[in-house]
């Protein structure tokens, strides 16, 4: 390899460092709380975790079917897409917290 490609590498690994520390910090700013951040920046998920952690977590979902009833919203968020609207992970949320999952 020429020095060019070793520069090119060694940029682009400087600038993923650079995006997480910059995400660290709005994280820690946000939820005040190191232990939670570093759970989502693991990309955990858990029962009890907020719409908007899971969302700082994973990402937008894919997809999400939401079903309003008297009571309650009812939503399942999609990730990891296996195949034509079939998902390898669906995460059940009610009324804006997560209450269970399937991961195939």
């Amino acid at each position: 390899m020429t020095w060019y490609w070793w520069l090119a590498i060694v940029l682009g690994i400087v600038l993923l460092m650079a995006a997480l520390l910059a995400k660290r910090m709005w994280l820690t700013l946000k939820y005040k709380d190191e232990d939670l951040v570093d759970e989502l920046l693991n990309e955990t998920f858990w029962q009890g975790q907020t719409a908007e952690q899971l969302r700082d977590s994973l990402g937008e979902p894919l997809d999400i079917d939401q079903k309003v009833l008297k009571t309650k919203v009812k939503e399942v968020w999609k990730y990891e897409q296996a195949g034509k609207n079939r998902y390898a992970l669906k995460i059940t949320l009610d009324d804006g917290v997560v209450v269970g999952w399937d991961q195939k």
